[in-house]
């Protein structure tokens, strides 16, 4: 079947390149890599459990919405 996509150009160049290397056509690259990305199953949304730690909470001054603040603190400034 025929159809027509949109592809990032640096994306397409690199499948042409792979479609020469390999001697084939860039429909097969793109079957292929489609094939790929469809035999392997979704990721599961199961529940991940996030290992904690006992303490006092945060030292005083650390705004965990504050990046910047939070790279300097950690960096020791």
């Amino acid at each position: 079947m025929r159809t027509t996509i949109d592809i990032d150009d640096q994306l397409l160049l690199y499948a042409k390149q792979k479609a020469a290397e390999q001697n084939c056509s860039l429909k097969n690259i793109v079957e292929d890599a489609l094939r790929e990305f469809f035999s392997h199953p979704p990721v599961s949304d199961r529940e991940i459990k996030l290992e904690t730690f006992a303490g006092d909470g945060l030292k005083p001054g650390i705004d965990l919405d504050n990046s910047r603040r939070l790279n300097d603190v950690m960096d020791g400034l």
